[in-house]
């Protein structure tokens, strides 16, 4: 097996395409695809089903492209590690995020991660669609909450906190709260949704839990339009405390239930395999898990 092999191999995947990834490494379309069946032949399994259409890997097919990944990014770093050390970061660096949580965080750690590392480069993408990092060329992907199953790998980088915050013009008109129970006593409530849906709000304090169901006058999927509503006094929502320390100084929004805990939301970094992770990968991680504790110290 040679390494030409597996750079054709790789690229077919990333593009999604022969022909594609014939232009990129500029040879043919029929060599590339002789290439790839060679391949196949001689391990003796399919790796890609091709149709008129679409390309799809299988099973073995996913497990061998992390396998020759790993062994391209590995030998990359032993031609770099020639007139570099291993640990520095070299090169590109392509990542993906959600929109809101790019601008929030994601773009800081890019601007200190590129000041701190002169020869990366970075090409980031902030959508709200699940990349497939395989297909799709990614290094890496920063995702909150939940994750799908799936044979990625993970590293956790922290977690988002959340509280619940009013403005002083919306108290000039409402009752004041001192339980999370009084919610439900004619307050407006603002409501972020994920998927159409909003979920219930969750409360916490020495041993005592509550749920507060909530069908507000607003409910928007988006954090800083959430934000927007709360400051401009139209009722009483729960954001990312980053979220709210980002404000200007003449925007003032109150934080209520400071003696209740409301559910992290965890920041994870996905990636294609654990193993050989280039130096670019490894030390945006690094930098990104650094870069989170010293927020949660803010």
């Amino acid at each position: 097996m040679e390494l030409n092999e597996l750079r054709a191999f790789v690229k077919i995947v990333q593009l999604g395409s022969i022909t594609r990834a014939a232009e990129e490494l500029h040879t043919s379309k029929s060599h590339l695809s002789r290439t790839l069946s060679a391949l196949e032949t001689r391990l003796r399994v399919s790796l890609i089903q091709r149709s008129t259409r679409s390309l799809r890997l299988t099973e073995i097919g996913r497990d061998f492209f992390a396998r020759s990944l790993a062994i391209l990014q590995s030998v990359e770093e032993a031609q770099l590690s020639v007139q570099r050390t291993r640990q520095a970061p070299v090169g590109r660096l392509s990542l993906t995020c959600g929109p809101e949580f790019g601008v929030l965080r994601v773009n800081g750690w890019i601007n200190s991660f590129l000041q701190k590392h002169p020869q990366v480069s970075v090409q980031a993408e902030y959508t709200s669609r699940v990349v497939d990092l395989i297909h799709e060329g990614f290094d890496l992907a920063i995702r909150l909450g939940a994750l799908r199953d799936s044979a990625l790998a993970t590293r956790k980088l922290g977690a988002l906190e959340y509280g619940y915050f009013a403005s002083k013009t919306y108290f000039a008109h409402h009752a004041a709260l001192k339980h999370p129970r009084d919610l439900l006593d004619g307050h407006d409530l603002l409501t972020f949704t994920r998927g159409g849906t909003a979920n219930a709000w969750n409360f916490s304090r020495e041993g005592e839990t509550l749920d507060i169901p909530h069908d507000g006058r607003l409910a928007v999927n988006n954090v800083f339009a959430l934000r927007d509503a709360v400051a401009a006094g139209l009722g009483i929502a729960r954001l990312p405390l980053i979220a709210v320390r980002d404000l200007p100084p003449s925007t003032k929004l109150v934080r209520l239930f400071r003696d209740w805990r409301t559910p992290d939301v965890p920041i994870h970094a996905v990636f294609v395999s654990s193993r050989y992770l280039s130096p670019n990968v490894r030390g945006f991680i690094d930098h990104a898990i650094a870069q989170t504790r010293k927020d949660s110290r803010a």
